[in-house]
């Protein structure tokens, strides 16, 4: 598996989204025969790489593809860091082996098979286009205190993003991240444990980076990715700050509750003050959001009453 991924990467660090390469020059750079290269570029699609082929040009990607250095993570990272080119899900990686880890453990990867968003949504995951990452966090006050936590986790990416200069950022109650109000991010957090005892928490994220065409197609929702930037931010830089943020907004959460990060979240809040539509089938509560409580509840003023609105099942819609 190894030798397999050391030369898919070898051959992706030479193609460039701007200028064509010969099947020769990779073949030549990589050790490899034309024959590989060509079997090598073909399965590359398998896992969402497009790659331009043109006769007597060679290859070419469409589109940057950012792709992380595990030696700079791992070096950079303090915890445990689980690095993988494949992988079914991070999430349920490391709800495999919450026995085993630490706060502050996390699982990278390239690609996902089976990379999941909320309500079993499936979360489309190319190789090296996006973020795809799982933190493990330990909460001693049990399942109960983990009320509110993706607002938390989304405060904490914003800031790390603000750090790379990524503009136009926005959050959606209770786990999106927009850019110039498109989907730039989401979360995912699974628990294990029991409501009074310890609580092991997977917190799952992803980060749309440079979106191929061929994926934009498969997202039924508007989107937005960081090509857009006058410079792309380097991948596990970011990676690494994010990180390193999130251990920092945890900590305090432990201590202090939601209530510390109500402000933060009004500021990219997308819907405060406006008229929305809360959808809790069967049925819909119509207001102006009046942003979160101390619980993570959505606050929906209707009719001069605001009240409080909470549960996995529940969506935001602007109106």
């Amino acid at each position: 598996m190894n030798e397999h991924w050391d030369k898919k990467t070898q051959i992706i660090e030479l193609l460039d989204h701007k200028e064509y390469i010969s099947g020769e020059v990779i073949a030549q750079k990589v050790g490899l025969s034309r024959t590989a290269v060509n079997n090598h570029i073909a399965q590359l699609a398998d896992y969402g790489v497009d790659v331009f082929s043109v006769k007597g040009k060679g290859y070419k990607l469409p589109k940057q593809l950012p792709l992380f250095d595990k030696t700079k993570l791992i070096d950079n990272i303090e915890n445990r860091c689980f690095y993988f080119n494949e992988i079914g899900s991070t999430n349920a990686f490391m709800l495999q082996h919450t026995d085993e880890l630490k706060n502050g453990d996390i699982c990278i990867a390239e690609f996902q098979s089976a990379g999941r968003g909320r309500r079993g949504r499936q979360w489309i995951s190319p190789y090296g286009q996006h973020v795809y990452a799982s933190m493990f966090w330990r909460l001693s006050q049990g399942m109960n205190a983990a009320m509110g936590l993706s607002l938390v986790v989304a405060c904490s990416i914003v800031s790390a993003l603000k750090e790379f200069n990524v503009d136009g950022l926005g959050v959606k109650w209770p786990n999106d991240i927009y850019r110039d109000n498109k989907k730039l991010a989401g979360i995912l957090i699974e628990l294990s444990g029991h409501s009074i005892d310890e609580c092991n928490l997977v917190i799952g994220f992803g980060i749309n980076m440079s979106m191929s065409d061929l994926h934009a197609q498969l997202i039924e929702q508007p989107w937005s990715d960081l090509t857009s930037l006058n410079s792309m931010p380097d991948k596990t830089a970011m990676l690494i700050a994010i990180h390193k943020q999130l251990k920092v907004d945890l900590t305090r959460f432990e201590l202090e509750g939601l209530e510390p990060f109500i402000p933060h979240w009004q500021e990219y809040d997308l819907f405060y003050n406006k008229e929305i539509s809360l959808l809790m089938a069967p049925q819909s509560v119509s207001g102006v959001c009046k942003g979160i409580d101390k619980q993570g509840a959505v606050l929906v003023e209707t009719d001069g009453v605001i009240s409080p609105y909470i549960g996995g099942e529940i969506s935001l819609r602007a109106k």
